[in-house]
């Protein structure tokens, strides 16, 4: 996988996509990020990448030559054009499936918008889908290229030790994941639930299946809408909200639970 990021501040991603699972997946050639800087293709003797906007109005806008330029030089050593995300708050919101959607081509450009913008002919010459990382307003389109790379890396073989890594993780299945513990046993007078020390394996599937349910059904209620559920999940989903209801908790099933 090969992404091509197009931004004017390009210190911004060497620290952290250059750490932990991302780095590396660049250091084994599983993926490559290349950064290239929009100003280095201005023809203005400042370097700069905006203006201000026709018709007036607050702000600036980046310019559509630096930036044509910068993407140009990518498409021109291809034979084929990659796929062009410009991070914008007018795009649609990423979340699991478009990042899964993604996730199977083989070159993305990214680029990453400023001020109040680009230049509109930009969109409409080279941009391929616009995309937004939430509904709220962040200073630039670097952060969030960032999280669409680690989001999408994660899903290329290779990057995580194993598939299990990210298919057990929330939202690859549209649910919240189950709730994790890990040495010591008990602390601070809370112990593991019984059921992850039992070494029923069959069980501990089943009581994850169910903590998944009930974390979605209270928590995230927009997703859970969505889900189509077995007879064995509303069962499981029942009986898991009766302990949350008689003050159980999410860890509070017994040892001896059978789905």
């Amino acid at each position: 996988m090969i992404f091509d990021v197009l931004t004017i501040f390009p210190g911004m991603f060497s620290t952290v996509l250059g750490e932990s699972i991302i780095g590396k997946a660049q250091e084994k050639g599983v993926i490559k990020v290349n950064i290239i800087n929009i100003r280095d293709y201005s023809k203005d003797k400042h370097k700069k990448t905006d203006d201000y906007p026709y018709g007036g109005g607050p702000g600036m806008v980046m310019m559509a030559q630096p930036i044509y330029d910068a993407y140009m030089s990518i498409r021109g050593k291809l034979d084929y054009k990659p796929y062009l995300i410009y991070m914008s708050p007018q795009g649609r919101v990423l979340n699991q499936d478009k990042v899964r959607e993604i996730a199977r081509l083989e070159h993305i450009v990214i680029l990453c918008g400023h001020y109040e913008g680009v230049d509109e002919r930009i969109i409409e010459e080279i941009v391929d889908e616009e995309i937004s990382i939430g509904d709220y307003v962040l200073t630039g389109g670097e952060l969030p290229a960032m999280v669409l790379i680690d989001a999408i890396s994660r899903m290329v073989p290779g990057v995580l030790p194993r598939e299990e890594a990210y298919t057990e993780e929330s939202h690859f299945h549209g649910l919240l994941e189950y709730p994790q513990y890990t040495r010591p046993e008990c602390f601070m007078g809370r112990k593991v639930p019984d059921i992850l020390t039992s070494g029923h394996h069959a069980n501990i599937t089943k009581w994850r299946r169910q903590q998944s349910l009930v974390k979605t059904f209270c928590r995230r209620p927009d997703m859970f809408e969505k889900l189509e559920l077995s007879e064995e999940d509303k069962r499981l989903l029942e009986e898991g909200l009766k302990c949350l209801k008689e003050g159980k908790g999410m860890g509070g099933w017994r040892d001896d639970f059978h789905g």
